[in-house]
């Protein structure tokens, strides 16, 4: 199994592709459908599900538009129903005003820490609200990888001043969740670069005391 970023959309948010022979999850669609189409059929990838870390507007743009192409379900949390279908709640009305995203309600909703299993995929989910209050980062041991949204970037933490948002838990979530992983473990952030969990620990300004 490899994964593969793919920026995104208006915030450039990256999309993750988990793939494995000939199939694929996609993490936050973005935007962009075609991009992500084009470098699926080169790799002649069939995405099989589409998994939202969280559901604001900038990681949502290209879910409709694939789902319906594929037939696929979406994953998302239950803490964050309604927000597929309200730009108020998605931030799309408030950030691109006219151009607001929208899509179907999630298919399949995230309600606790259990393992999550599509197709030949395994994830152990983590429940990391902060960012927003369904924020989830998804682990996949085979890759020892977590794609983990907004919650933690390299050198950087979630913002926390949007609807829903709250510092003290998202410090939490990262501290209780994410830094108790495996130290060499990939932390594939929503935006900017791949860091590790040993180097948010070592050198993260956010994460100091930790």
């Amino acid at each position: 199994m490899d994964w593969k970023q793919l920026p995104l959309g208006p915030l450039q948010t990256n999309c993750y592709i988990l793939y494995d022979v000939d199939k694929a999850v996609v993490f936050d669609p973005g935007g962009d459908a075609h991009i992500l189409e084009r470098w699926l059929a080169e790799k002649q990838l069939k995405p099989i599900a589409i998994v939202l870390t969280h559901a604001h507007f900038d990681h949502i743009g290209a879910v409709q538009e694939l789902r319906e192409k594929w037939g696929i379900s979406v994953f998302l949390h239950e803490n964050e129903k309604g927000w597929l279908t309200d730009p108020s709640k998605n931030g799309s009305a408030l950030f691109l005003g006219n151009e607001a995203i929208t899509a179907a309600e999630a298919d399949e909703w995230i309600t606790g820490e259990e393992m999550l299993h599509i197709g030949p995929f395994e994830f152990k989910i983590y429940e990391t609200p902060g960012h927003s209050p369904g924020s989830v980062s998804f682990y996949h041991k085979g890759t020892s990888t977590i794609f983990s949204g907004d919650v933690l970037f390299y050198g950087g933490i979630g913002r926390t001043d949007l609807p829903g948002g709250n510092h003290e838990q998202l410090i939490r979530s990262i501290h209780d969740k994410l830094l108790s992983l495996p130290e060499d473990t990939a932390v594939a952030c929503g935006h900017g670069p791949v860091t590790t969990i040993e180097d948010e620990m070592n050198s993260n300004p956010f994460l100091n005391g930790f």
